[in-house]
This record gives C-alpha cells, structure tokens and sequence, in this order.
C-alpha cells in the first residue's frame, strides 16, 4: 500500500509539474465547449429566399407579406427569373418562391393552383427547410384569406408537441452530447502519454528497478488521471449548467456514477495505446484517430446511428462515446431512466473491465523482452 500511495503522490507532482496535462483537461474542454455552444448550431436558421409574385391580386400581396413575416426567412423581392437564377448560382439565396399570374383566379374558382419552389439542392438540410416553410406558410396564410371557403379543409387537423426539448433548442442535447466528445479526447490523450513519457525519459527504467509490482504501476496512473478528468467533468458540467443555462433535469449522483465508469474506459483506452507505442507523438496521433474521430461521427450525437450502413451499426457497440451519450442526454432532457442507466452502465462496465485486464497484461516488467 506504501508503495502504491507514493506512485500515486509521484504522478500528482508530475501533474502539476506538467502545464500540458492542466491544458488538456481545462483548457481544452472550455475551447470545445465553447465551439459546440457559439460555432455549432443545428436550429433552423433564418434563411434568404426570393419571391417573384406574377398575381397582381392585393389578397396575394398578403401571401408575400406572410414570407416576410416568418421569422426563420429573410424574403427578397425579383422581378424575373434570370435574377432568380443567378442569385442562387452565387449563394446570394438558397431558394426562391415563384407565384404565378392565375394562382389567386383559380383559388377564386375553387380549383387547386400552384406555386413554384425552388431550392438549391446543394445543401439537403437547408432544401428541406425551405419547402417545408414554403409549404407551412402557404397554408396558414390559405387558411385565413377569402378563399379558406372555397377550398375543402382538411379531415385531420395534426397538433405539434415536443417533449423533452419543448424549445426545440439544438444546444440543449449538442451540448450535453459535447461532454461526452471532449471527455472521451481528454480522458485518452491524459493516459495516451503517461506510460510513453515515462519511457521516453529513462523514468521507467528507475522504476522497474525497484520492488513495484505490475498492480502498483497501473493503479498509479489510474487513480491520479482519474481524478484529474473527474474534475475536468465536473467543471465541463458546470459550464452547461451554470453559465449556458442548459437544463438538467437527472440525479447529480447517478450522473457522476456512470461518469465515472465511462472515464474508467477511457484511460484504459489511452494507457492501453501508451504501453503498446511507447512514444508520445504516436500515441497522440493514434488517441486523436481511435478517439476523437469515431465519438465524433459513430457516436450517434449528430448522425443517427440507424441511418448508418449494418458494419458501423455494429462498431458502435465498442465504443463507449455512445452509451455514455445516450444516458448524458436522457439525464439533462427527460431525466434520470433507470432502463438506460442500467443498460449504459453494464455496457460502460464492462468495456472498462476488459481494458483494465488488457492494460495489466501489456505493462511490461522487464527492459528487454
């Protein structure tokens, strides 16, 4: 026990003698945190279109008032289409509504009319709003225009709620969900060049020298990194709660619980990559690729895991970024699950369990093997 407190005495100094683990386990987080708040927004954003109205109809002027009005759209007038056109070929507008000259005579007799929507394809997401408010405002402003008696209503009348994220606020599962990104490149990159330093510095060779065992060894860069990057979550909790006003709607000490276990996965994986290298510029390299990339894409925050091709589906299931995801994002919207705490915690467990095993196994005992 003697031996095990004084290594993990000795990493804490190194700690705090060392300004890169600090960086990384504060410095980083509040940059990445700040990004996914101010830099990464997936809300429905106001977008330019141009409106091009042939009816000289007043009653239609009111439709082009209702474009102007929305406040997810920024409504541009033209004259003709060859405007029209090269406005979006410069990305000057992303779409364009076009009314024809007998749209309001038909509607007059009771015949169904159209209009033209033109969206730039190029970008899915952004096409996809514009018709939809394209769509959603032409029928709002039918509904309470003249003709609303001349057209057949409609059978079923479709009411909207969201639950959990009733503001339909984008930061309020980025930002829990980013938590889970930052810790998983801190909770890596902490362990990655803790064992590949020691190697690198001739610090290994003192050590193995003396009467540690394998055990003391990895207890002792365990337990110091784990603390560090349980203070770094806590700290990135307290940024979401305390200055970005996210809601957190779970239990403080169930959070922390399974926070614990995914940060115990992650410096598996990181001390994992260390013992194998035992170089710090490879083993840096090879967190970034292994950790930051896959919690970013495969993790399921930003691309459902369901839409991704059967062999990725089936990745996902090693990495710990997605079950931790799933329950930080239950915790903060809906609240403390005892189905997905279980679940992601066995899960989280036992991934960890399996790393600690293999981390004990590649630490080597000897100079030469």
């Amino acid at each position: 026990m003697k031996i095990l407190l004084a290594l993990i005495k000795k990493e804490f100094k190194q700690i705090i003698r060392d300004p890169s683990s600090i960086i990384i386990a504060f410095v980083l987080p509040f940059i990445s945190i700040m990004i996914y708040m101010y830099g990464i927004n997936l809300d429905s954003v106001k977008v330019n279109i141009g409106i091009k109205n042939d009816d000289a109809n007043p009653e239609v002027t009111t439709l082009v008032e209702s474009f102007g009005k929305n406040k997810y759209i920024n409504s541009i007038p033209y004259d003709n289409e060859k405007d029209i056109t090269q406005a979006i070929t410069r990305s000057k507008i992303k779409g364009a509504v076009i009314i024809p000259n007998d749209f309001s005579k038909k509607l007059s007799k009771g015949e169904s009319s159209e209009i033209l929507v033109i969206t730039d394809g190029s970008e899915v997401n952004t096409a996809n709003y514009i018709q939809n408010y394209a769509s959603s405002i032409t029928n709002d402003w039918l509904m309470t225009s003249k003709y609303k008696y001349l057209v057949t209503p409609p059978i079923i009348n479709t009411e909207l709620r969201a639950w959990y994220n009733q503001d339909l606020n984008s930061h309020y599962f980025i930002l829990p969900g980013s938590i889970a990104i930052t810790m998983t490149l801190i909770g890596i990159l902490l362990t990655a060049l803790v064992v590949a330093r020691e190697w690198e510095r001739g610090t290994m060779e003192s050590l193995l020298s003396t009467q540690v065992r394998r055990i003391d060894i990895v207890l002792g860069k365990y337990i110091p990194y784990f603390c560090l990057g349980l203070t770094s979550m806590i700290f990135n909790v307290s940024m979401c709660i305390g200055v970005f006003k996210i809601p957190f709607r779970g239990n403080y000490f169930v959070f922390f619980l399974v926070s614990s276990l995914f940060l115990f996965t992650l410096l598996g994986i990181g001390l994992l990559i260390s013992s194998k290298l035992k170089n710090q510029f490879l083993a840096s390299q090879v967190s970034l690729g292994i950790g930051f990339l896959p919690a970013l894409l495969l993790s399921g925050l930003i691309f459902p895991i369901s839409s991704m091709p059967l062999f990725f589906q089936y990745l996902t299931g090693i990495l710990p970024p997605k079950y931790f995801i799933i329950f930080v994002e239950s915790e903060y919207m809906a609240g403390t699950i005892f189905e997905i705490v279980v679940i992601n915690s066995i899960f989280l467990t036992i991934l960890g369990t399996i790393l600690f095993i293999l981390v004990y196994k590649s630490t080597n005992m000897r100079l030469e093997k």
